[in-house]
């Protein structure tokens, strides 16, 4: 397999002073993030995983800044000014694919083919989505699943990819700077963000909701965790619905979504708040959690292309398009995310 990781950032969390007993099969899942402390790993084949019976889920993060004030102001762009939102649609801002996937000469898609590999920006940590699975090192998920689907389109070979294991607030940074060719990474599509990099469409949806332990008594959310500590990453748009939530909860910020479950599990905070398809993966990580209270936004997910290479982004809107209608998006789906029936969100185009 050539499958490969490569400047993977060791996860920080620390697993000691764990609030809860956890039966084996959860340590493991745990352990799926703690060894990534390795400077690299091979990726390989998608090993069958617990599923959490979530409803319809995904996730979101923004990545630019870590500071409250300018992450509050990408909240505002994406919900709360009415003429950016008649503006902007995100779910409906990226360009229709030509036809089927297709290498031309001269494109950017054939000089990663003449490269040999597809370098991709993945998380390591949120388990489901972009995890390093500790039993066979490799980086696996629902996430992961789309970026081979786009390595298969370019080369005939879905183990083309060297990942690169990123943090939320690395993301776009990684895109400007040509790090890596594409980024999916539980990311959500704002009019912010597409201010500075594309996305293809829409290819998962979520929602905001809130993880609290299960003897806790804030089944209401964010609206029951007045002036308590509220946990999320860095880079995330999770920050700016925490902080600006009515109760005014205290926001407590992290570099990846494994070490707000081990403050959770250490009662140093009350609650961790991001999309659910994230939560769902902490759960499956902790029976001793719950997702609770209201959707707090929407969250649609879209793969990250520099603005540099639209044709890129036609292309991977064309292996989209393709994983729609032959049933591999359901098939990851239910590998991944869950049991029950669902179905990919719609592509909507600008142009």
């Amino acid at each position: 397999m050539n499958r490969e990781a490569r400047d993977v950032n060791p996860v920080t969390s620390s697993t000691a002073a764990q609030r809860r007993p956890r039966p084996r099969a959860v340590a493991l899942a745990v352990a799926a993030v703690a060894v990534a402390t390795v400077a690299g790993c091979a990726a390989g084949p998608a090993a069958p995983s617990a599923h959490s019976t979530a409803p319809h889920a995904a996730a979101r993060t923004v990545a630019e800044d870590n500071t409250v004030a300018e992450d509050r102001a990408v909240h505002q762009s994406r919900t709360g000014n009415q003429a950016a939102t008649a503006a902007c649609d995100p779910a409906a801002a990226s360009l229709a694919p030509l036809g089927p996937p297709q290498v031309t000469d001269g494109s950017f898609m054939a000089k990663i083919r003449q490269r040999g590999y597809l370098i991709a920006g993945v998380d390591q940590s949120t388990y489901h989505f972009g995890y390093l699975n500790p039993l066979d090192g490799q980086i696996e998920g629902f996430d992961i699943d789309m970026i081979r689907a786009v390595a298969q389109a370019i080369f005939g070979n879905p183990d083309k990819v060297q990942y690169k294991a990123i943090s939320d607030d690395q993301r776009i940074p990684d895109i400007l700077n040509d790090s890596v060719d594409i980024v999916a990474h539980t990311m959500t599509i704002t009019c912010d963000r597409l201010k500075q990099v594309d996305f293809s469409s829409v290819y998962f949806d979520a929602h905001q909701r809130v993880l609290i332990p299960n003897n806790s008594a804030a089944d209401g959310g964010l609206a029951d965790l007045g002036g308590k500590k509220v946990c999320a990453t860095k880079g995330s748009d999770s920050v700016n619905t925490i902080a600006d939530f009515q109760s005014h909860p205290k926001v407590v910020q992290v570099q990846f979504w494994t070490d707000c479950l081990v403050l959770l599990q250490q009662d140093q905070v009350a609650a961790v708040s991001t999309d659910d398809a994230i939560l769902y993966g902490l759960t499956a990580q902790d029976p001793f959690t719950k997702v609770v209270g209201p959707e707090l936004t929407d969250e649609p997910y879209g793969l990250a292309i520099s603005k540099q290479h639209p044709e890129f982004v036609r292309f991977v809107n064309a292996v989209l398009a393709k994983e729609r209608s032959d049933g591999a998006w359901e098939t990851s789906y239910h590998h991944w995310v869950g049991s029950q029936d669902a179905a990919p969100p719609p592509a909507r185009y600008a142009g």
